[in-house]
């Protein structure tokens, strides 16, 4: 569905400048996008100046977009024409001779390989940032590429050894991830470094190579692929981040210790499902998509990576994968990791999770 949509917009494409070179960027290049995400477009051509009005005049004349949907913005930092897919409802969003975004996807995907269970984090991440408003920087949240930077960090500098297996428990990671950013990271004097192994550095040494005279934001996490650049530094939301972080570990950790035999979770729910929930409103949209594009599925491994992703991880309890119908989703892998995260390793910063004490939960609840 959504390559009939890159279609549909690169053929207006072609037919105002046959050279243009059109790529796909952002998540849906990745395969790390929600039901719900946009697609990212990036025209590479021979302009001086972008030429939105051009395109936004030639995508009204083709009824590509919803007739209100398209919006220029043209006094943005990177100038780029917004619009809503007529037939499908997806937004897209379209910029000219950028090539950080590209640059920034391939660079992804190269962690993609190197650590085959951080597409699971990612998408529940996302989801759990989505629903609390949190998963724009405008909305007083985190970008998508912070966010990613955070959780490669995280791996990269993980005390376990094992944490960067392909078989490790994914409920226990979460719980991990959530305790790390919701409540031990020095957010005030500590900054995030991914290149050359990954590393803590101290806000002071960042200050010395930031341009411009910027100074280290909240949230700061040094970019690998621009020097001098602060990935978090719009982030004016970051605390809200971390309070969201810290609450998820707490409600994780209580439902996966043994206390948690005195709130069952409910029938409908899973324990995953105490954070993160999915609206009939998009189990609906799935459902549409399903029946109007369902015949039409043939993946091609340069714009979907997610069921060579599924692919590459050892199965849950080593159970053979079964066909793709029947195959676990990321959701499901998940839940069922975290319904054993009980047994959690006694060398891990999460061993704390079945530690809790009583006054913790009270306070919790009460």
């Amino acid at each position: 569905m959504r390559r009939e949509v890159v279609k549909r917009i690169e053929t207006v494409i072609k037919d105002l400048w046959p050279t243009a070179d059109v790529q796909i960027f952002g998540s849906f290049s990745t395969g790390l996008y929600l039901p719900t995400s946009d697609i990212d477009l990036v025209v590479f051509g021979k302009w001086e100046r972008p030429p939105l009005q051009l395109l936004e005049q030639a995508l009204r004349k083709h009824n590509v977009a919803e007739p209100y949907s398209i919006k220029v913005l043209d006094k943005a930092t990177v100038p780029i024409i917004k619009l809503t897919d007529q037939e499908t409802e997806v937004k897209v969003d379209i910029s000219f001779n950028v090539e950080t975004g590209v640059k920034a996807a391939r660079f992804i995907k190269e962690y993609m390989k190197k650590y085959s269970l951080l597409p699971y984090l990612i998408l529940v991440l996302k989801q759990f940032l989505l629903q609390r408003d949190l998963n724009e920087v405008f909305t007083g949240g985190i970008s998508s590429y912070s966010l990613i930077l955070m959780a490669i960090s995280f791996l990269q500098l993980h005390p376990r050894i094992d944490a960067r297996r392909a078989d490790e428990n994914l409920g226990m990671l979460l719980i991990e991830f959530f305790e790390l950013y919701g409540r031990n990271f020095n957010y005030l004097k500590t900054g995030i470094r991914i290149k050359n192994g990954g590393a803590y550095i101290a806000k002071e040494e960042i200050m010395k190579v930031m341009t411009n005279g910027y100074r280290p934001s909240m949230l700061c996490i040094e970019d690998p692929l621009l020097p001098g650049n602060d990935v978090g530094r719009s982030s004016y939301g970051a605390m809200q981040v971390k309070q969201v972080f810290d609450y998820a570990y707490i409600v994780l950790s209580h439902a996966v210790s043994p206390l948690a035999r005195s709130y069952p979770n409910r029938d409908s729910e899973s324990t995953l499902g105490r954070i993160i929930k999915v609206t009939q409103e998009v189990i609906d949209y799935r459902a549409w998509i399903k029946k109007k594009w369902g015949s039409k599925i043939n993946l091609s491994p340069e714009l979907d990576n997610r069921l060579k992703i599924r692919d590459q991880i050892a199965p849950c309890n080593g159970e053979q994968q079964q066909n793709r119908d029947s195959e676990p989703s990321y959701n499901q892998r998940l839940a069922l990791s975290l319904a054993s995260t009980q047994q959690l390793s006694s060398g891990s910063s999460a061993s704390s999770v079945s530690s809790l004490s009583g006054s913790d939960i009270v306070s919790f609840f009460f």
